[in-house]
């Protein structure tokens, strides 16, 4: 096998792992509050980067003011606002439809990029969008959501939120000066987020208290150590060894793990609406995909 398709499944099990968060989310928000999740996230994820960052010797690099406010951007919509609108939503709807709306992500960057940045998009990122679309109505407008739907489409849109939250971090690193290298930015990612929810999940705590049952404890630690942390290191030690298209495509899995494992670890049916979302969703992915993909050999 060679060395870029070597990548492509690193970089497709970084993908099944980040599918993951959206089960692990429903396990966790059925008892402890999305904030002080996040809180506990953080803080069992951060002592892990530092020792890797010690472990190589990897250093904070210096940045200008308005690359800082950027980081603090980053952190506050893809650390923060992205794990606790996830848990919310998740907990409103089910997993394997916030699987599937989780998957529009490469769509809503183009249309955020569109939007915010003015950057025109060609035909093949507007068919993208539009597939994303249909994909999210074909799960929001399912035919047997009876009494649960207006619960449902609250979720939903909360998931679109976390997704819009992921695609502001995801524009914001685009935006940066001069690249921060992979480990230094999850670690100011992961200590960014552990201060920006501790006085959120500290007012939460005084509202009401979380229950710290073991099951949402152990999702807590799986979320940390395995999708943020394990998640990180396939991802671009993955992405390193291949092309950046092929790298694009690994994030199918994504909404095809969130699904599956639905599934499997919560019992959840998956109907046939569900499955004609994904399809779309799959679609507009692929066609997000930068450039093409050149056949190797294997």
């Amino acid at each position: 096998m060679s060395e870029s398709l070597k990548g492509q499944w690193l970089c497709s099990l970084a993908m099944v792992l980040v599918g993951s968060t959206v089960v692990v989310s429903k396990i966790i928000g059925q008892d402890i509050e999305p904030f002080f999740a996040t809180v506990l996230r953080h803080a069992a994820a951060l002592p892990v980067f530092l020792f890797l960052m010690w472990r190589t010797g990897a250093r904070f690099p210096r940045v200008s003011g308005r690359d800082a406010l950027l980081l603090v951007v980053q952190a506050a919509a893809g650390s923060v606002g992205y794990s606790v609108l996830l848990i919310q939503g998740v907990n409103l709807s089910s997993a394997a439809d916030a699987g599937i709306v989780a998957g529009t992500l490469p769509a809503a960057s183009a249309l955020f990029a569109a939007v915010l940045l003015g950057e025109r998009p060609g035909i093949r990122l507007v068919v993208s969008i539009a597939l994303a679309t249909v994909g999210v109505m074909a799960v929001a407008m399912a035919p047997d959501a009876g009494a649960q739907a207006p619960m449902r489409l609250q979720g939903i849109a909360l998931v679109l939120g976390a997704i819009a939250c992921e695609a502001v971090f995801i524009l914001a690193n685009k935006r940066l000066s001069q690249p921060v290298p992979a480990l230094a930015l999850s670690t100011w990612m992961c200590a960014g987020g552990l201060l920006m929810s501790a006085l959120p999940a500290w007012l939460a705590q005084q509202a009401s208290p979380s229950v710290l049952s073991t099951s949402a404890l152990a999702g807590v630690a799986y979320y940390a150590w395995v999708p943020t942390v394990a998640g990180f290191l396939l991802w671009y030690a993955g992405s390193a060894k291949t092309s950046g298209a092929r790298a694009s495509l690994a994030t199918v899995w994504l909404p095809v793990s969130a699904l599956l494992l639905s599934a499997l670890v919560l019992g959840e049916p998956i109907h046939t609406w569900q499955w004609m979302g994904l399809g779309c969703v799959l679609l507009a992915m692929l066609l997000a995909v930068p450039g093409k993909v050149s056949p190797e050999k294997v």
